[in-house]
């Protein structure tokens, strides 16, 4: 993997050239460096390359892939640090926040293959049903060759690494186009993808890493087998459209809205901790980030006042020059964006409650940093209630009644997730199964994406298609139905002479007496009818007489 290193730096901001990936860190601006913007001959190229290597791979055994996990997981483990600190760098979050978003879920995706991976990738084995009881059935799984991803720059270490694990383990290949906004990280953790392969004997190529821009995209789409994409509705469309050319199946993750329901009966100071979590991880800029509260009116200003003193707790600043609790926008046009949601919703009547502090930014990356930011009064009029933030801010909404919850949180075009309180398991439950969406957790924040047995994805502008779990992990395979003899070579299968070529004149009264002796709800109908197609079985199976000449 080469990098270049231009004599003058380029200026300030990833610079969108057709033949480079500029790179900065967004918490401080410095220069990263550029990666080439592959072309679509070159993205071919690659795919190919890939495609041979995964012909090999999946001719080998569990034993291998399962070694390779573990290799990852031990160089994950130990070192930790430096992982996080790559993430911190090239997306400006701190290294608390890309531990638990980098780190364990990448651990718990890791021990979950290796605890339960194999198991759902053999043979299933079905019910062969009433008529072919002389059958067995089974479902197999079957690579699909190679598995295309392109991710978003948010949690570039697991981003990277979510969709290649379970096309590896599954027996593909994988190529990822990382985002022109965290190139830098993604082809830097690429190196231990490729140490670990190298570790177990795996063939070259068999993993490769892509940068560039739309164009690199679109040929990377039109190239592999499945595509696996994490970013915007209007982009998702446009690989939909894409992929259409060679009909790939497609797996789409496009963010959310989610809700975040509290009732009247909770304990408001330990709600109100997970609240501020859910709003802050990652400076906001999370998939499954908490982005409409709905709050009971009996416990509303209880709930703001404690919101309001731990987000003024916060200090947001550059996360490797201080100890700060939250770190910068990625994107250096989105803190703009931001400041356009709060806008709106004051004009539109909503207050400012609270806003957290800055620590010291420094001229250059002043603009890369939002406050975190509580907003009251609001409603489903202002943007902000309505379209995906991706930032810190925390909107408010009081309630009157579960059943108004209910209707406001499915009141939105996303349907990712959702989080609901109550200090009654069942009332949290009942609210939950009301919303439409792919992913609730009840009394708790985003513990189903911690959770990798469970499939995760969303519905409506959230996408479709799950990853994670044994859905996702299958969603990387040809999914084949199979059917053979039972008893074979001792009982094979017959065509009933009734229905033989040509067809008896009776065929359709032993196809119909066959239907009922089968499927017949009434045991004394089934058995008339189960004699009626012996009697016509008979009198196909006996021997014509043969005429005596005089």
């Amino acid at each position: 993997m080469a990098i270049w290193w231009p004599l003058l730096i380029p200026p300030r901001g990833r610079t969108v050239q057709s033949d480079k990936v500029q790179c900065y860190e967004p918490a401080t601006m410095k220069y990263l460096g550029f990666f080439p913007a592959l072309t679509p001959v070159e993205v071919k190229d690659r795919v190919a390359h890939v495609r041979k290597a995964q012909k090999v791979w999946a001719k080998g055994s569990f034993k291998q892939r399962r070694q390779f996990l573990r290799v990852l997981l031990k160089y994950i483990i130990k070192h930790q640090e430096l992982i996080c600190e790559i993430s911190s760098r090239d997306t400006g979050k701190t290294m608390v926040d890309a531990s638990l978003g980098e780190i364990m879920t990448t651990c718990e995706k890791i021990t979950w293959l290796l605890a339960e991976g194999e198991r759902w990738l053999k043979p299933e084995y079905r019910c062969s049903g009433r008529s072919m009881l002389h059958k067995k059935s089974k479902v197999e799984f079957h690579p699909l060759g190679v598995i295309g991803a392109i991710v978003s720059w948010n949690y570039p270490f697991h981003n990277l690494f979510n969709p290649m694990l379970a096309a590896v383990f599954s027996g593909n290949g994988a190529v990822i186009k990382v985002s022109e906004h965290a190139s830098w990280s993604g082809l830097f953790y690429f190196r231990i993808i490729q140490a670990a392969l190298a570790a177990v004997e795996a063939p070259e190529n068999l993993v490769d890493v892509i940068t560039g821009f739309a164009e690199t995209g679109e040929a990377l789409v039109s190239s592999v087998d499945k595509i696996i994409f994490v970013g915007s509705p209007g982009v998702g469309k446009m690989i939909m459209r894409n992929a259409a050319d060679t009909l790939i199946p497609v797996t789409l993750e496009l963010g959310g809205k989610d809700a975040f329901i509290v009732c009247d009966d909770v304990d408001v100071s330990h709600v109100a901790q997970v609240a501020v979590r859910a709003v802050l991880q990652s400076s906001g800029q999370n998939c499954a980030g908490a982005e409409r509260f709905y709050v009971h009116r009996c416990i509303y200003s209880s709930f703001v006042a404690e919101v309001v003193k731990i987000v003024k707790s916060v200090s947001a600043g550059p996360p490797l020059a201080g100890k700060y609790d939250m770190g910068a926008i990625c994107l250096l046009e989105h803190a703009e964006k931001l400041q356009n949601l709060v806008d709106d919703a004051l004009d539109k009547g909503a207050e400012i409650a609270g806003r957290g502090s800055f620590g010291n930014l420094g001229g250059d990356a002043v603009d890369q940093f939002f406050p975190p930011t509580v907003i009251v009064n609001v409603n489903h009029s202002m943007k902000l209630m309505q379209e995906e933030a991706f930032g810190p801010i925390m909107p408010i909404m009081k309630v009157n009644s579960d059943e108004e919850a209910i209707k406001l949180a499915n009141d939105c075009r996303y349907g990712l997730g959702c989080a609901v309180f109550s200090g009654s398991q069942r009332r949290a439950k009942d609210i939950a199964s009301q919303l439409h969406c792919g992913v609730a957790a009840v009394n708790d924040f985003a513990a189903t994406y911690m959770c990798q047995s469970l499939p995760f994805g969303g519905v409506k502008d959230s996408g479709f298609g799950r990853f994670a779990g044994v859905e996702g992990l299958r969603a990387c395979c040809l999914v084949k139905a199979v059917v053979e003899d039972r008893w074979w070579p001792y009982i094979k299968t017959k065509i009933p002479k009734p229905i033989q070529y040509p067809v008896a004149e009776n065929g359709f009264d032993f196809q119909q007496s066959l239907v009922e002796a089968l499927y017949g709800l009434n045991v004394w109908d089934r058995l008339q009818a189960l004699v009626n197609v012996l009697k016509i079985l008979s009198e196909h199976n006996t021997p014509p007489s043969k005429c005596k000449s005089d």
